[in-house]
């Protein structure tokens, strides 16, 4: 198999339907994005196949776990990343990927799950 093209499933993490089987010259990497059939999907996670032959395993193919991008939606750039969501929401999920821990595909914008976040202090 020729490295410069590794043949990748891309596979919908939430009820693993494989949307299809492509050629990649590059390495999905988690919090990537990929484009597919005219969708954009944030890569969740990957795993990479291995076939053994003389000499050694050689990579075959990889598989990588995604889930569609929403039009969202409302980002904050905390600490160099990009969050997604209302980040003043107490549950919000701190995430590159998922908005919130509540309502993860939902729109922060008038959320019935909303609530100000509280800054508590913990004392040990």
């Amino acid at each position: 198999m020729n490295q410069d093209s590794i043949l990748t499933e891309v596979i919908l993490s939430h009820n693993n339907k494989s949307l299809g089987k492509i050629k990649l010259d590059w390495n999905p990497k988690k919090g990537g994005s990929i484009e597919l059939q005219g969708e954009t999907y944030n890569i969740l996670e990957y795993h990479n196949h291995y076939h053994y032959q003389v000499g050694g395993y050689q990579l075959q193919k990889i598989s990588i776990y995604v889930q569609k991008i929403l039009e969202i939606q409302e980002k904050t750039l905390v600490n160099g990343r990009w969050i997604l969501g209302d980040f003043n929401c107490r549950f919000n999920a701190n995430s590159e990927i998922v908005t919130c821990a509540v309502n993860p595909q939902g729109n922060c914008k008038n959320c019935q799950f909303f609530e100000p976040k509280q800054d508590i202090e913990i004392n040990n």
